[in-house]
């Protein structure tokens, strides 16, 4: 999957719809280290006015969130996912998508393509945007 280009994917006018639409974006692979990649695109879309929650292995608080374990530890209605993890995870993390049943819009981050997955999640009804950065696409669109 290192070459993998996108198959399915939105455009810039579908992206800023999900912004707009969007309140609550749980960020997968959040990192409290600032100087990560994940760390200003979560403090970016909490900055933004989003509620934003943090999906990371371990630690208690990233930019003041309580930080969660796993998607489905999240009892709050989570309209956009926002993903940092490796292509060869996205298959199990398109199934936690789905199986939340409220996830409006699936995002993986630059260079994160996985069409498998994201076939599954726009399959059920989800949108999907794959190999776009939100922070970037969010300053431009919206």
């Amino acid at each position: 999957m290192e070459c993998e280009l996108p198959r399915i994917n939105s455009n810039a006018q579908e992206m800023k719809q999900y912004f707009e639409k969007a309140k609550t974006i749980a960020v997968l692979g959040a990192s409290p280290d600032s100087s990560k990649a994940s760390h200003r695109v979560a403090k970016y879309l909490k900055e933004a006015g989003y509620k934003m929650i943090p999906i990371y292995p371990k630690g208690d608080l990233i930019l003041g969130e309580k930080v969660y374990r796993s998607l489905a530890e999240i009892e709050e209605a989570v309209d956009m996912v926002v993903i940092f993890r490796k292509p060869a995870a996205l298959d199990a993390i398109a199934d936690a998508v789905i199986a939340r049943g409220d996830v409006q819009t699936y995002w993986t981050q630059l260079q994160l393509i996985n069409n498998q997955a994201a076939q599954r999640v726009k399959d059920a009804g989800i949108n999907v945007v794959q190999n776009h950065c939100a922070m970037v696409e969010h300053k431009a669109l919206v």
